[in-house]
């Protein structure tokens, strides 16, 4: 996984990781097959381009990352409020992740913030982000 230090994190992940399990087992007596996956995500974290202090190759990252961070945001709103469109497209994460999102999955998710006053605008945006995931149902 790659990282880069910004103004912001001396070990800045500059990419989201994805590790997919799946486990299937068939009774062939019985003639059922099941089929279960495991979906572990690790989101990079979302930066304000205004503090990190990225430049060239470092600001697309941060771009594409905010990016797909926002496109999750607003696939877990319009799932909270049980939209008839979800729009999963809008990136290549929220397509990766549509069917453990959607359906009769389970989604756990943890968020991380860091400590410190300076740091209550990202922790606000950690917390109201978590919030919205905690809403879909």
């Amino acid at each position: 996984r790659s990282t880069f230090s910004t103004d912001l994190n001396k070990h800045s992940s500059r990419s989201h990781a994805l590790l997919t399990i799946t486990c299937e087992v068939e009774n062939e007596w019985a003639g059922l097959k099941y089929c279960g996956k495991l979906n572990l995500v690790d989101l990079a974290g979302s930066e304000r381009l205004s503090r990190s202090n990225t430049e060239g190759d470092r600001l697309k990252e941060t771009q594409f990352i905010n990016t797909s961070l926002a496109a999750l945001g607003n696939v877990m709103s319009a799932l909270a409020k049980e939209q008839a469109y979800i729009p999963y497209r809008d990136s290549k994460l929220t397509m990766l992740l549509s069917d453990c999102l959607s359906g009769n999955s389970k989604v756990l998710m943890m968020t991380c913030v860091k400590e410190g006053a300076e740091e209550a605008s990202e922790t606000l945006c950690t917390l109201q982000f978590g919030a919205r995931a905690k809403r879909v149902k």
